[in-house]
């Protein structure tokens, strides 16, 4: 062979060579991989929550004890207040002249005493000397504790208008925070007018309903009546969420539960007490009570094995032959963000597919 035959073939090699690196790659084949796991029961802890709403230690609604103009309002809404502390001044002049009318009665109803006294000491003098009959003896001594008795009735009334008198002046009944004012000054009031509240806030309770779900468990772990305070003394510590999600930094701790289930909504009123030092809580504030309790014995999985098809719930279960099959699955959300409780649809040692569980599709074959 020539040269020029060498020379043709090796261009033609070339080309060849060329037009095959400069082609199109064709694709390769990637096998799918997935995660598994094998389930086990175990015991977690769960943040139950309720809905709750904050109290006063003290809640007190003022209201006038007598009627009358009001001269004084000497709080302002939402001020700090103590205990004996003055809130409001009602008119008491009406009273004042009462007290003086009463305390007049009083003396002209002990000089009526002293007087039937004497007449009486003088006939039992008599009497003992046969002067007067027993008859007007025993009319002087009746006249005497009849004048004895109104000296008390007197004195009882003339307490009354001094109580009447201290009622004009409405002091705290205890420390706290005060509410809304809705009167004035110069408003005619009566003991049917609201004042203000005074809440104690020194310590606030946050008032929720226990659920079912907690009774039954009270129930299935055999808690008599007898034994409640005990239950609730070996409760977790409680934490408040507020609504914007702002945790109170104080903890606080079951303080009663209710013994009468509400026939509507079948659970118990519990409070919780908070330490209020900082004075950050107020009646009426609502959030949200959180309370860790353990559930023993569960089966957990990643939320992420768990996949959503319009109202079902599913979970990949990996057969012996290495395929795929969907179950459907009921689950409970532990709260922390990542798991889910699975309450029916597995059991101890079955195999799911966790990370990818999205991608899988029935039958298919899983590489673990």
């Amino acid at each position: 062979m020539n040269r020029q035959y060498f020379a043709n073939l090796a261009l033609m090699l070339g080309a060849a060579i060329v037009a095959t690196s400069c082609g199109p790659e064709m694709p390769k084949e990637i096998p799918s991989s997935f995660e598994t796991m094998t389930v086990e029961k175990s015991d977690i802890m769960l943040p139950y929550k309720f809905s709750a709403r904050m109290v006063g230690q003290n809640d007190v609604t003022i209201t006038p004890q007598v009627s009358g103009q009001l001269m004084k309002i000497c709080v302002a809404e939402g001020q700090l207040v103590k205990k004996g502390q003055t809130l409001f001044v009602i008119d008491s002049r009406n009273a004042q002249l009462e007290l003086e009318a009463a305390q007049a009665n009083l003396q002209a109803a002990k000089a009526q005493e002293n007087s039937a006294k004497l007449e009486y000491e003088s006939n039992k003098n008599l009497f003992d000397k046969n002067i007067v009959s027993s008859y007007m003896l025993s009319a002087s001594e009746n006249s005497y504790k009849q004048a004895t008795a109104a000296v008390a009735q007197a004195q009882a009334a003339v307490n009354r208008a001094k109580v009447d008198l201290g009622f004009c002046t409405i002091t705290a009944p205890v420390s706290g925070i005060t509410g809304e004012i809705p009167v004035r000054t110069g408003d005619q009031v009566s003991p049917l007018t609201p004042l203000t509240i005074v809440s104690g806030n020194t310590t606030m309770y946050a008032e929720f309903s226990v659920t079912e779900a907690i009774i039954e468990t009270m129930v299935q772990e055999g808690v008599k009546a007898n034994e409640v305070n005990k239950y609730i003394a070996d409760l977790p510590e409680a934490t408040f969420v507020m609504k914007n999600g702002t945790e109170y930094p104080h903890k606080g701790r079951v303080v009663s539960l209710t013994g009468v289930v509400d026939a509507a909504t079948g659970s118990l009123t519990s409070k919780v007490s908070f330490p209020n030092p900082e004075g950050h809580l107020y009646s009426g504030i609502q959030g949200t009570i959180v309370m860790p309790f353990e559930e023993k014995g569960v089966i957990v999985i990643p939320q992420y094995a768990v996949v959503r098809l319009q109202d079902k719930s599913l979970v990949y279960k990996v057969l012996p032959d290495s395929t795929a099959t969907a179950v459907d699955v009921t689950t409970e959300d532990t709260g922390n963000g990542k798991d889910f409780i699975v309450k029916s649809g597995l059991g101890a040692g079955d195999k799911i597919v966790t990370t990818g569980a999205n991608n899988v599709t029935e039958g298919q074959k899983v590489l673990f």
